[in-house]
């Protein structure tokens, strides 16, 4: 066992705070990564105040996770020592269903752990990446390519496979329009992404406050979704829709943006429930659908892609002092477009 300095919230909706927390010895096939940066994914915020249901605190967020290998185990043969490595939201999983033998260990019907605010199979709680170290089975790690700095690979771990994964599953490419609805920490990733995969981009967002910055990133357009005008003019275009938006949404509006046999993706994931008239998908055979993150192959294959293409988050670096602010500006929006935290300041 290895004490680390970690922040972690003592409480469902309590500040963050300073703390120590307990990693596992490094085992036969474990990984020890001396974390130098993690990213805040909104979800961090989602779980440590409960707004998807019951956690378990205290609770050490963090799931995009960047740093270098400072021990393996005797096992271990995918990374060595000095590597560079990261690790998302998945730090183990069954390795024996059908979609486990798939690759889509994210979709493991026995139950993945999740990389914080879940149990490992050694029954002990699992703490994420706002802390110095962490311990992960080899099989949960990836390689981040010399072609990412680290401080921008971070987010990638979630927010790009995130909108990666279904980006590639519903064939975005050369000949389709794409649109991405919010652009936040998880659509700035997806403006990037689907552009660097050929679609024809369009950003859907509440105002036109960051036009400048989608059409930067690779937007080919830019609308506002609280200008009734947008759903008029844009009826019918769009052959995929990537949702990133984490507030219930008129489903209805925006599925009359598809064209038929469309598809509209959810990624972000409200807390409410939300309504709908099933006539929104039945007349022009619609799909209404969602995706998780990526598996752990997947995870592999966007990092290099993103390293081949450029493309990292656009980060704000922050001191884990600045933790609880950071929290309230992303609720209110206020990032461009992910806040990551310097490890180096827990």
């Amino acid at each position: 066992m290895t004490t680390v300095a970690a922040y972690a919230a003592p409480s469902a909706k309590a500040p963050l705070e300073r703390t120590t927390i307990e990693r596992r010895a490094v085992g036969e096939f474990d990984v020890l990564i001396d974390i130098k940066f993690a990213g805040i994914c909104h979800s961090d915020i989602h779980q440590a105040r409960e707004g998807w249901g019951e956690a378990i605190f205290p609770m050490v967020p963090g799931h995009e996770i960047a740093g270098i290998v400072s021990e393996v185990g005797s096992g271990v043969t995918k990374h060595a020592v000095g590597d560079r490595v990261g690790v998302g939201c998945l730090v183990d999983s069954c390795r024996e269903c059908d979609n486990c033998k798939a690759g889509l260990e994210q979709y493991c019907t026995v139950g993945g752990v999740g990389t914080y605010n879940a149990v490992g199979k050694d029954g002990e709680p699992t703490y994420g990446g706002y802390s110095e170290k962490i311990v992960v089975d080899e099989n949960y790690v990836v390689r981040i390519p010399d072609g990412l700095s680290l401080d921008v690979a971070a987010p990638l771990l979630c927010a790009g496979i995130t909108t990666y994964s279904p980006l590639k599953h519903w064939n975005a490419g050369p000949g389709k329009r794409v649109a991405v609805l919010g652009m936040g920490g998880l659509g700035h990733m997806g403006v990037k992404i689907a552009h660097a995969l050929g679609a024809e981009v369009t950003v859907l967002s509440q105002s036109l406050r960051k036009k400048d910055d989608g059409l930067k990133l690779g937007a080919d357009h830019y609308y506002a979704t609280s200008d009734p005008e947008t759903f008029k003019e844009l009826a019918g275009t769009f052959d995929l829709i990537l949702s990133t938006v984490s507030a219930p949404l008129d489903l209805s509006a925006f599925l009359a943006l598809l064209r038929t046999d469309g598809a509209f993706i959810n990624v972000g994931a409200p807390e409410e429930p939300v309504a709908l008239n099933l006539f929104s998908v039945i007349m022009g055979r619609k799909t209404l659908a969602g995706s998780g993150i990526g598996g752990i192959q997947e995870t592999q294959e966007m990092l290099d892609f993103c390293a081949e293409h450029g493309l990292g988050a656009e980060i704000e670096l922050i001191g884990a002092e600045q933790i609880n602010e950071a929290y309230e500006r992303v609720l209110a929006s206020d990032v461009r477009y992910r806040f990551v935290i310097d490890t180096a300041t827990i």
